[in-house]
């Protein structure tokens, strides 16, 4: 596996409030992939680490990216006011994008965005919002229908993915997968898994499946 760098940051937004982010850069990195979690959940996702740690051995750097500020989580723990605010949390992706395109270092690195749940909403409201920053697209057990209006917007190949045993959010990702005019949207359903992919293998599954949609659509072919 190559070396990694690490790196916690913290990303402005408006006034004096941040939003908090796990880096993490292999050495001779090719993409980066910024991680949007689901509703109740944080970059801290179990599931999404162990996603963002096969794309680091395949390559790719990783932001796993709290998309509430401190303050916020506070008040969601006790309302639920915020994880369903799904204009917000794609912003959030949006100044994540921002940022990194901002910095130096990571400026040479084609930008993916993975999104779980309520995230994957989130993910393509950014990829809309920067079409010339998001190079691709991965949803995972998402909520792609929750990104409206955004959706024949994004332009990024986009690749959604669920469970064959999640029957309700199959049929969200189908009505959200025929507005989405992109040259290269497919809908991968991974047998057996549920919503949250806790069956053996599966998670393992969508690991591959997003390696593999990231390397092709992130990674330029070389020159010959």
């Amino acid at each position: 596996m190559p070396a990694i760098a690490s790196e916690s940051i913290a990303i402005p937004i408006q006034g004096r409030q941040q939003i908090y982010a796990d880096l993490q850069v292999p050495d001779r990195a090719t993409g980066l992939v910024i991680f949007a979690h689901g509703s109740g959940s944080s970059r801290f996702s179990s599931r999404n680490r162990a996603v963002a740690n096969t794309l680091q051995q395949r390559g790719l750097g990783t932001v796993l990216l709290d998309l509430l500020t401190h303050e916020e989580e506070k008040v969601d723990v006790r309302t639920t006011e915020y994880r369903f605010d799904i204009p917000r949390l794609g912003s959030r992706v949006v100044v994540a994008i921002d940022w990194i395109e901002n910095r130096h270092d990571l400026l040479p690195l084609p930008i993916g965005c993975f999104g779980a749940s309520t995230g994957a909403a989130a993910a393509l409201i950014a990829a809309a919002e920067r079409p010339g920053a998001v190079r691709a697209v991965v949803s995972r057990g998402g909520r792609p229908d929750l990104a409206g209006a955004a959706l024949p917007k994004v332009t990024a190949p986009t690749l959604l993915i669920v469970g064959g045993h999640d029957e309700p959010v199959i049929v969200l990702n189908e009505e959200a997968k025929a507005q989405m005019p992109a040259a290269h949207v497919e809908l991968k359903i991974v047998p057996g898994a549920t919503h949250l992919f806790e069956e053996r293998g599966t998670l393992e599954e969508v690991e591959r499946l997003a390696g593999d949609w990231f390397v092709r659509y992130l990674i330029p072919p070389r020159l010959s």
